[in-house]
């Protein structure tokens, strides 16, 4: 089974925790340093972030990760060959994130071939056109048992979400708000009501929140409302400011997340 599917049918009671990084940053040979490091404190999932010089959805923290990672000498060869070098001592599910320009220089099919033979479970490219995925991108990945994670918005209409429900396979990821990636204090009202429109379809797949958790008020309104909580920008930033080093990262991830 699908590392992801797995992780979901043998979590059902828990508020899981996935974690975003911008792979090659902050520096270019910590990748996967930083992917063991999660694993050893608990984090369910992982998303690696794929660099690109023009990231739309994403805010300036991510922004500035992946303008250093190019900097750095990143790109999709070098990301496999670290995954895959780890690849026997990682257990939790990886799913790259990243834009569609990069994976379709690589190509698609030698993409999710890579994918497999690297350990990726997942990938998440948000600006892949709904149309795209069903004709060009899901036969491939289907193939190689790879699942393409599809999001959705507050804009997004109840008939295209029950439409990636059934077309979909893996998770949700459930964007908080229409924004750019970002940390936020709290989710207002209009969130929340967005949070509960969503449960109250009782779609088949899982859901994961993500955008904008920093802290513990925020987290606990993702894992009341889906199966868990997706945070990227927060790590992101104290990845930095630990000059690579997860574990002092991932501490302070954690005392925030306590606030």
């Amino acid at each position: 089974m699908n590392k992801i599917n797995s992780l979901f049918e043998n979590s059902k009671d828990q508020k899981l925790l996935s974690l975003y990084f911008c792979a090659g940053c902050p520096t270019l040979e910590g990748t996967a340093d930083v992917i063991l490091a999660m694993q050893r404190r608990g984090i369910a999932m992982i998303e690696v972030g794929i660099p690109f010089s023009d990231p739309l959805a994403d805010g300036p923290v991510i922004q500035s990760a992946a303008t250093q990672a190019l900097k750095n000498g990143m790109n999709l060869k070098t990301l496999f060959s670290q995954l895959e070098a780890i690849k026997d001592q990682v257990e939790i599910p990886l799913v790259l994130m990243g834009y569609l320009n990069p994976i379709l220089h690589f190509g698609i099919e030698a993409f999710c071939q890579r994918c497999v033979e690297a350990g990726v479970s997942g990938a998440i490219i948000p600006d892949l056109p709904f149309d795209d995925y069903l004709n060009i991108v899901k036969p491939v990945a289907d193939k190689y048992d790879l699942r393409i994670i599809m999001l959705i918005t507050p804009e997004t209409s109840e008939e295209r979400i029950r439409f990636i429900d059934d077309h979909t396979d893996g998770f949700i990821y459930m964007v908080s708000s229409a924004s750019i990636t970002g940390t936020q204090k709290s989710f207002d009202d209009q969130k929340q009501e967005y949070f509960r429109r969503i449960n109250a379809m009782n779609l088949r797949n899982p859901r994961m929140i993500g955008f904008g958790i920093s802290n513990a008020q925020t987290l606990k309104a993702a894992q009341d409302n889906a199966a868990g909580a997706i945070i990227g920008s927060k790590f992101v930033s104290l990845l930095s400011e630990s000059e690579g080093n997860a574990e002092v990262a991932l501490d302070k991830l954690f005392e925030a997340l306590s606030k």
